[in-house]
């Protein structure tokens, strides 16, 4: 696999997790609009806060790459 290929293959991904990272910030944010959570709501809040979280350090390392 060539340079540019392999570019084009981590450009696919990184815009693969930046979506990711973007319905996972949407959840996240449909969690926080509501006054209370429940205890179900507080771990899936904690949850995504973690991919999410997990998802950037894949972006960051894989823009690393592609430099």
């Amino acid at each position: 696999m060539d340079l540019e290929s392999k570019s084009r293959s981590a450009n696919t991904e990184i815009d693969r997790l930046e979506a990711q990272h973007r319905q996972y910030s949407q959840q996240l944010e449909s969690l926080t609009q509501k006054p209370y959570l429940s205890d179900d709501e507080q771990i899936e809040e904690v949850r995504l806060k973690k991919l999410k979280l997990r998802v950037k350090d894949q972006i960051t390392a894989r823009r690393g790459m592609v430099v």
